[in-house]
């Protein structure tokens, strides 16, 4: 270790020492705690993996300044899976085998987790992860979701869409779906089409694209031909902004329009994103940031955004359940005093997790809980939450 790595260490452990009220010299000594994971910090998927970087580090800070966890410093090994499953799959298991990290994180999206399930599988680590969006294919006793979307949200995330637009303004008749061919993308897409049909809508289009697509032109003029009252984008990162360009190129706005798992700084800061849905489970505004601790995170996480320049510097749902995922590791830790992943699990399967998001809880199919979805729209500049009423704060849906 460099004359330097061991300074910041000694510096490290004596500010928790004095937040925990710990002797400095002996929690200099201490080990730190490893917590290892990757993030999608270059490709396809990196505009929303900035969000969770931003998340995880603010975090550790506030957990180092209360003293870490078991009287111990965190260390975060973060790595660059690129957007890439595979590749994620290959620095899990170096995080595991070669930097022997005591604890697993979860990666950013559904097919990064799914790799990074695969690994903790195989050497029986707990893996909470904060966007898996398929449940029926977390097979793996000792993953825990802090995206709460329930165990069947092909059903019931479609559906609460389906009713914010009932009670608006113009309910639609027609439907267009579009989707990327991501994993959960796809998924929650086919799950959007069965659901419009069984309420009577009518579904004038369906195209689908290959994940990493970025010329949407005849999507967009497939989209504008068919005359959907409510258009459906199955969108991942930046797909809605290339959409909506496209759109724009050819003079089409769409009367109603929906972004299943977008980049949200770069969707509401587009023009073009007018009166855009999408889905939420945690957003900077009442009643969500009534908790003391929601108030904190979401004060630093618009400082932090603010000075790293992400073009929305707001608490949203992917920032909320990046810091979720957190609160569920840190509780595990906390309960059982140890960093035995089978006590931790067990520890988790059966008790509620006070979160930013309320009480979670882990005994549902997949470890799954409740769909706490709700549906939020882009207004004058803003993501405000619209539905169901009693978190919309007086917003109602607006149409274009």
């Amino acid at each position: 270790m460099t004359p330097t790595a061991l300074n910041r260490r000694h510096l490290l452990a004596a500010g928790v020492a004095a937040a925990a009220g710990l002797p400095a010299a002996a929690l200099a000594q201490a080990k730190p705690i490893r917590i290892g994971s990757t993030l999608a910090l270059t490709g396809p998927l990196a505009a929303t993996a900035q969000v969770h970087k931003l998340v995880g580090e603010i975090y550790i800070e506030q957990a180092n300044k209360r003293g870490g966890w078991l009287g111990r410093p965190l260390e975060w090994v973060l790595k660059d899976d690129q957007s890439k499953p595979d590749l994620a799959r290959t620095l899990y298991e170096q995080l595991v085998t070669a930097d022997k990290v005591d604890l697993l994180m979860g990666p950013y999206a559904t097919g990064a987790i799914l790799s990074a399930m695969g690994v903790a599988q195989r050497y029986g680590k707990v893996l909470v992860h904060h966007t898996f969006g398929i449940p029926s294919l977390a097979k793996y006793d000792l993953a825990f979701p802090a995206w709460s979307l329930g165990a069947n949200p092909q059903a019931t995330v479609p559906a609460t869409v389906f009713d914010a637009l009932a009670a608006g303004p113009k309910p639609p008749k027609t439907v267009a779906v579009l989707t990327s061919k991501f994993p959960s993308i796809q998924f929650m897409s086919a799950g959007a089409r069965e659901v419009l049909k069984k309420r009577g809508l009518q579904e004038v289009l369906f195209l689908e694209w290959e994940f990493g697509n970025r010329d949407f032109g005849p999507i967009a003029n497939r989209v504008k031909d068919a005359k959907p009252d409510f258009v459906w984008v199955g969108a991942i990162g930046l797909d809605g902004n290339l959409l909506l360009d496209a759109m724009k190129k050819i003079d089409y706005v769409p009367p109603q329009h929906f972004y299943l798992y977008p980049a949200p700084g770069p969707l509401v800061s587009l023009p073009e994103a007018k009166n855009a849905l999408s889905v939420t489970i945690f957003e900077d505004q009442p009643p969500f940031t009534n908790s003391p601790v929601a108030a904190e995170f979401a004060r630093l996480y618009r400082e932090r955004a603010t000075a790293a320049k992400l073009p929305d510097a707001s608490v949203e749902v992917q920032a909320g359940a990046s810091y979720t995922a957190w609160q569920i590791l840190e509780a595990g830790v906390t309960a059982t005093k140890s960093l035995d992943d089978k006590a931790i699990g067990a520890w988790l399967n059966a008790n509620r997790v006070d979160t930013i998001q309320g009480k979670l809880h882990f005994d549902g199919p997949g470890n799954y809980g409740d769909d706490l979805m709700r549906v939020k729209q882009v207004q004058d500049g803003h993501w405000k939450v619209v539905w169901p009423k009693d978190y919309a704060a007086g917003n109602t849906i607006r149409a274009n």
